[in-house]
């Protein structure tokens, strides 16, 4: 009996062996018909769950002429035998197994929505003078007051005297300096050709006038600004003679750089803004002025009051400029139509502290340079004293590359600092051939500055000739208050075409096959590259005092 019980045991064992040894083949028989990093295979056979390797990772830079797969005659198919063994011992191959690739570094892209702030010690300097020069215009606004009710001696006298003969005038000067603002920029707009040629020789007869009526007052104040009036007007038209061979081009650029203009229908209004708050300021600027004849050391508060003015309508304008120059700039580099309104709302945030630190500087280095140049046009025999001014225009141009009006183009377009800006708008000159030359003899800062001096001119002879009729003692001083004023607030209107001729210039060396251009600076170079045109040469420093 016990045999038999054994032998019946033995006879079961066999058969769960067969059925387990079916069930293994029917699973093998899956197993290589499963790719070996597909999840059902571990499903399958959770044995191997630990031993199969993961899946490789997605090959994103991988070409398809680098991926191989093996054909069915590479490799004999195991028997069932083998791959039951094999799958408990060893984890099997991966036939469609990748080779990992390392990512090619990508170059980064400029960004054009930065949001940090910049150049933000110059900015917390303007917005302590702004506060200080708010709570020094009301301290004199509240003393001017104070002077007409409670004096009852000199200073009242003198106040109301100022009141009568020399606020109109002034405030008359303020009208018309934002009229001819308004004026100067419609009509570049319209005809820019002819302003060109209209700007050089109107601003030349203007000053002329002005100096000739200051000198017929035969006063010793209105004698020394008619002579340097009647000065500016001779240096003027010998400059409107030297620059005759540049006039063309630069009259083509101005009306190829103002086209994108038409496709943007606000584009003027943050300059109206600025002209606005400009005019609104020198109101309280002037009644100011006035009240510090009540106050002491009148001569160094209105000192302090004007080089405050100066500063603030310099920011005023540079930031009419960064607004345009981020409108043209993305048209231009991305053909994107812009928001205006988003643009000034970044100029007086983001970029407010470039404009600020821009606008102390740049007016500064650029003069400078004008006289350095101007002083090595004067070749003569003194070696010495040539060889110092040659030294000198040698450091304004080293100082005028960390330093130039051109960065406001990419101060607006990618948010740089202004020292950073200038230096890489430099160097994209440099990288074209000839284009630092064509940058270089540009007219267009000229123009806009003669504009200036126009509307000043025309103030000076409306307000001089109303003066003379009624107070001629105030003469000089409100000549004087009324060429500041109109010359401010023109250059605040001239910001919108000089910042489309910047962005036209350097958005062009950033991308001179960009189909929004047209062939206007590669024909300039071919002409100066064959040495057919005929260019009035900006003074340099010589060859042999470069190295100095």
């Amino acid at each position: 009996m016990r045999r038999e019980q054994e032998k019946k045991d033995a006879e079961g064992f066999e058969q769960q062996q067969q059925q387990q040894s079916q069930r293994d083949d029917v699973r093998m028989s899956m197993l290589q018909r499963l790719n070996p990093t597909n999840p059902l295979r571990i499903a399958i056979n959770p044995k191997t769950r630990s031993a199969a390797p993961p899946p490789p990772p997605p090959m994103r830079f991988q070409q398809a002429h680098n991926v191989r797969v093996p054909t069915a005659t590479a490799t004999p198919s195991p028997s069932p035998s083998d791959l039951s063994h094999q799958s408990r011992e060893t984890p099997p191959p991966l036939p469609h197994s990748q080779p990992r690739s390392t990512p090619t570094p990508q170059p980064s892209i400029t960004t054009l929505n930065s949001r940090k702030y910049t150049n933000k010690f110059s900015l917390f300097l303007f917005v302590v003078h702004m506060v200080a020069a708010i709570g020094l215009v009301g301290f004199l606004l509240f003393k001017g007051v104070q002077g007409l009710i409670k004096d009852s001696g000199s200073v009242s006298r003198k106040e109301k005297r100022v009141l009568r003969y020399f606020l109109p005038q002034v405030e008359a000067a303020s009208l018309m300096s934002i009229t001819l603002a308004f004026a100067w920029q419609k009509a570049y707009r319209k005809w820019p050709k002819f302003m060109v040629h209209f700007i050089l020789w109107t601003t030349f007869v203007m000053t002329l006038s002005a100096g000739i009526l200051l000198i017929c007052f035969q006063k010793p104040a209105t004698t020394g600004v008619g002579v340097c009036l009647i000065g500016f007007a001779i240096g003027n038209s010998l400059y409107a003679c030297w620059i005759t061979p540049r006039i063309g081009f630069c009259s083509k650029v101005l009306i190829k750089s103002l086209e994108p203009v038409s496709k943007f229908p606000d584009l003027n209004q943050p300059t109206y803004w600025m002209l606005g708050i400009g005019f609104l300021w020198m109101s309280l600027w002037i009644l100011a002025v006035i009240g510090s004849m009540n106050f002491y050391f009148t001569p160094l508060v209105i000192i302090l009051l004007v080089l405050s003015l100066c500063w603030t309508a310099e920011v005023m304008r540079n930031v009419a400029n960064i607004t345009v120059s981020r409108v043209i700039a993305l048209y231009y580099l991305r053909g994107m139509q812009s928001n205006t309104q988003f643009c000034f709302q970044r100029a007086l945030s983001k970029s407010l502290g470039s404009a600020c630190f821009g606008s102390l500087f740049v007016p500064a280095i650029e003069a400078l340079r004008i006289v350095a140049r101007a002083l090595n046009l004067l070749e003569g025999e003194d070696e010495f004293m040539f060889s110092c001014a040659h030294c000198c225009l040698h450091v304004m141009q080293s100082i005028f590359r960390y330093g130039n009006g051109w960065a406001f183009v990419q101060i607006a377009a990618y948010g740089k600092d202004f020292v950073r800006a200038s230096q890489e708008t430099w160097e994209l000159f440099e990288r074209q051939e000839g284009v630092v030359h064509i940058v270089d003899s540009d007219i267009t800062s000229s123009i806009c500055f003669l504009t200036g001096v126009c509307s000043g001119s025309m103030c000076v002879i409306v307000v001089a000739a109303w003066t003379a009729r009624v107070h001629l003692s105030f003469m000089a001083t409100i000549s004087l208050l009324a060429f500041f004023i109109g010359y401010l607030m023109t250059r605040i209107a001239m910001a919108l075409p000089h910042a489309c001729v910047g962005c036209y210039y350097v958005c062009w060396a950033e991308n001179p096959d960009n189909r929004l251009f047209d062939k206007t600076m590669k024909d300039r170079l071919a002409l100066m590259n064959s040495g057919r045109d005929i260019l009035a040469a900006t003074p340099r420093v010589p060859h042999r005092f470069a190295a100095r």
